[in-house]
């Protein structure tokens, strides 16, 4: 690989657009959005509701497809790429983590784990990824013997097994008590620093931002503030 490759920005995003609907029912859900995201990067992207925080990760998540932009994951055209390309990225190079966790019922925490280290081609085993969100010891539990945290760590186990590039979680908090919520951020922040996986949380609360290394904020379409952290804090320490 050359050098010019491995510097490479994850994602190159040039004038992003997404539109639902036409005439006067149009919605423009982005409008021209510029973004460059780097390897290791944990960027936290906030936004009311309907600010288009969604749909930027559902782009760069490959799970939509843009209305007109540039979108390159490491110089190969995303934006461009046909059903078959997309569901390759999504497998291959990216982790999801929802609101809402997804998990089977009838399977363990082991087992809800394996589902994805089964079709990876470069899986860790399900007990790493599960001891590195802090379940070593509730391998063998299912989703109803554990609490809402839990199985929301088990369900980022289950993304980050297949060691993906990217990292993408959707308000991942947001059906937690705080306490409950911090240590499913730690979960995060440590996959993060330790596996290199580039991070992008969005979401509508406020306080995540310091965790960060950069904070975008959405509005209409468009990022209407973009900053820089000198230092992340770590979760513990955030203000709630």
């Amino acid at each position: 690989m050359s050098d010019a490759s491995v510097q490479l920005p994850v994602f190159h995003v040039r004038g992003l657009t997404k539109v639902y609907g036409s005439g006067e029912a149009e919605v423009r859900a982005l409008d021209g959005v510029d973004l460059d995201c780097s390897r290791g990067e944990f960027m936290v992207v906030l936004g009311a509701s309907g600010s288009g925080k969604s749909t930027l990760l559902n782009l760069l998540g490959g799970l939509d497809t843009p209305t007109a932009g540039t979108l390159l994951y490491h110089g190969w055209n995303l934006g461009g790429a046909d059903e078959k390309g997309l569901t390759r990225f999504r497998r291959e190079a990216v982790g999801f983590v929802f609101q809402f966790y997804n998990l089977i019922p009838s399977l363990t925490a082991r087992e809800n784990v394996a589902l994805i280290t089964e079709i990876a081609t470069n899986p860790m085993k399900p007990e790493e990824a599960l001891e590195l969100v802090g379940l070593g010891a509730r391998l063998d539990h299912f989703p109803a013997q554990l609490s809402g945290g839990e199985q929301q760590r088990v369900a980022i186990a289950r993304a980050i097994a297949k060691r993906p590039a990217v990292l993408m979680c959707d308000e991942p908090t947001g059906a937690l008590d705080v306490r409950t919520g911090i240590t499913v951020l730690e979960a995060i922040d440590r996959i993060n620093r330790e596996l290199g996986t580039l991070t992008l949380v969005i979401t509508h609360n406020a306080v995540m931002a310091d965790m960060a290394d950069r904070v975008l904020t959405l509005s209409d379409g468009h990022i209407t503030n973009a900053r820089r952290n000198e230092q992340r804090v770590p979760v513990q320490n955030l203000v709630w």
